[in-house]
């Protein structure tokens, strides 16, 4: 059903709304350029009038037939729809006495867009469904200052949003870029390779700036020229191009010598063609260009310079500059990952070389020492004759260095195949009072022989640990030679036992990260002595390896430095640790702690069930 609708409401409320929007749009934009455009060229417009009526024709030609608008005028479909085709109006009028009226309208709708439509009515009345087609309305009653008025606010309305829409575009256009520096930049904090750093920062230029050709020059180990270019480049324009790179490059340095010597001749390309069907002239140079050095701090790494055919504007310019410094600094950072690569490369060669002369040379030493072993048991034996008493004295030091250096070889080789992966462990469910006993047992002539006091305090029925019986005893044996080298005459030296949860362990801070690894239960083992003591600061290097701590008995005493470095991996091949505390001239206790093995515990449980 159609409605019908005064035609003074839709008068005032068509003319008012698109006048007070025309206002504020104006003030807008006057606020964001800072300048208004003079009301001349903001009135200035093409007007269609589409009408039969030749009365009605004379009277808008005498408005708006004269400047500042360009006045056209249609009786018949056709040749409205041509005006609107060849001129673009920006406002038809429309009679709503023309024929085919609704007809012509949808057909002009779907081929204009930003064209004002305005309804000339006789009567007061008109239908809805013409109605929302049309921005204003105007009645045949209406003076000509009204309907001036009506007008001028239309096109003044029409410009602002032009404006606008310009405006628009440029803050979409800024904010495109913005996006693209933002995406660069990233892409650039993510990676440390060169090649794809400067990959990025051409993809970046390329969707920021839609260049023609960028000539990249990079100067890291071998000078190459990369070309990135919209359509095939001659040979003749290739060799044009390598002589400017060059040239640039030279002039970055004034009287100073560049870093490279780089020429024509030698100076590699490779490029990259968009469109190869396509070939570039030499009329390339007229096109509007911008150059940058790349630096890398101290450094130079190279230099761009990029093409366009368009002219280039200032935040082209800023986002060109922008970008060639943006690289810089992850190029800088890939440079210093580089070179610490290579050093760790050389670090690792250098430590498996050591590792490898440690192994031979072990290896090398022992066989001499065990034919010199034997030799020097013969002789202590007696059986290749008797021998004085100041010759057994020479005997038994010799052996004594023997076998002092057949312990340094020892551990040597040891460390080679901790290092190497190649130790051999054979773990099974065992009991730590075995190991303890067996330790004790060993040295305790060497302790007596110093004139020290070597015992055991150990908590009974200790639950079974799984381990490899002979690594322990080595651990063990360590801990307590090194006590009786440093422990004075007189003094004693205590090895303990006990069970204990890992939270409940104690040790200095520098070895608190060892000790959180833990978790459960633990068998722990301590080796209290009266020595030297160690200082705090030194605690943690006694564990490094060839490490002698400073001080006279130790110069004294001597020693690989080994025992400690080679207890410390045997023990974390247990999933165990160790740990000291000490305080000088008052004596070291050493700790090791070794998991309650789960399968004795259940083993145990079994048999008692049973």
């Amino acid at each position: 059903m159609k409605q019908l609708i005064p035609l003074f409401t839709y008068s005032l409320i068509h003319f008012l709304v698109p006048y007070c929007l025309s206002i504020l749009v104006t003030y807008f934009l006057t606020y964001l350029r800072k300048k208004q455009k003079p009301d001349n060229i903001l009135n200035m417009g093409k007007i269609l009038f589409v009408s039969n009526r030749l009365e009605k024709i004379r009277q808008y030609a005498e408005i708006f037939g004269k400047k500042p608008y360009e006045f056209f005028t249609s009786s018949d479909e056709n040749s409205a729809l041509e005006t609107v085709d060849i001129n673009s109006p920006d406002i038809i009028i429309f009679d709503a006495e023309f024929s085919g009226l609704k007809h012509l309208i949808k057909k002009l709708k779907s081929a204009t867009f930003s064209t004002s439509f305005i309804l000339l009515a006789k009567n007061e009345k008109i239908e809805y469904d013409i109605s929302k087609y049309f921005n204003a309305f105007l009645t045949d009653e209406m003076t000509e200052a009204l309907i001036s008025a009506v007008i001028s606010a239309n096109l003044k309305t029409k410009h602002s949003l032009e404006q606008l829409s310009g405006t628009n575009k440029n803050l979409a256009d800024s904010l495109y870029r913005l996006n693209v520096l933002y995406s660069t930049s990233s892409q650039f904090a993510g990676s440390l390779d060169k090649e794809k750093l400067v990959d990025y920062m051409i993809e970046g230029l390329d969707k920021s700036l839609s260049f023609d050709l960028t000539c990249t020059l990079c100067t890291e180990n071998q000078p190459v020229l990369l070309l990135n270019s919209l359509y095939e480049i001659s040979d003749e324009l290739l060799s044009a191009l390598k002589l400017r790179t060059v040239l640039n490059y030279k002039s970055l340095f004034e009287d100073k010598k560049p870093p490279f010597e780089i020429d024509t001749d030698t100076l590699k390309v490779v490029k990259t063609v968009k469109y190869p069907a396509n070939r570039f002239t030499f009329t390339l140079f007229q096109y509007d260009n911008m150059f940058a050095p790349i630096s890398l701090g101290d450094n130079f790494f190279g230099c761009i310079e990029i093409f366009k055919e368009t002219p280039f504007t200032s935040d082209d310019a800023t986002c060109f500059q922008t970008i060639a410094q943006q690289v810089s600094l992850p190029l800088k950072s890939a440079t210093l990952y580089q070179e610490i690569k290579e050093t760790n490369l050389k670090l690792e060669k250098l430590e498996r070389l050591k590792s490898e002369f440690i192994s031979i040379v072990s290896h090398e030493l022992r066989t001499p020492l065990t034919a010199i072993k034997n030799s020097l048991d013969i002789l202590s034996g007696g059986r290749c004759g008797e021998i004085n008493e100041s010759g057994q004295k020479f005997l038994s030091m010799a052996q004594r260095n023997v076998q002092r250096l057949a312990g340094i070889i020892n551990d040597l080789l040891d460390l080679s195949k901790i290092e190497a992966g190649k130790m051999d462990y054979h773990f099974a469910n065992m009991d730590i009072h075995s190991v303890i006993d067996y330790v004790k047992s060993s040295l305790s002539v060497m302790a007596k022989e110093k004139g020290l006091n070597l015992i055991s305090e150990e908590t009974p029925d200790l639950p079974r640990i799984y381990a490899d019986s002979q690594r322990l005893e080595q651990v063990l044996t360590n801990l307590v030679s090194n006590a009786i080298k440093f422990t004075p005459e007189g003094k004693t030296i205590t090895i303990r036992s006990h069970e204990a949860d890992a939270s409940q362990l104690n040790a200095p801070d520098c070895f608190k990260d060892d000790i959180n690894k833990l978790s459960g239960k633990y068998i722990v083992v301590c080796v209290e002595d009266e020595g030297i003591g160690i200082s705090e600061k030194d605690l943690l290097r006694a564990f490094d390896k060839f490490a002698q701590i400073e001080n006279s008995l130790s110069r004294k005493v001597g020693g690989s430095g080994l025992g400690l470095p080679i207890a410390k991996q045997l023990l974390q091949a247990h999933n165990g640790a160790i740990w000291c505390d000490s305080e000088l001239n008052k004596g070291s206790r050493f700790y090791f702690a070794i998991p309650v093995s789960t399968a004795g515990v259940e083993s145990e449980k079994n048999l008692i069930l049973n």
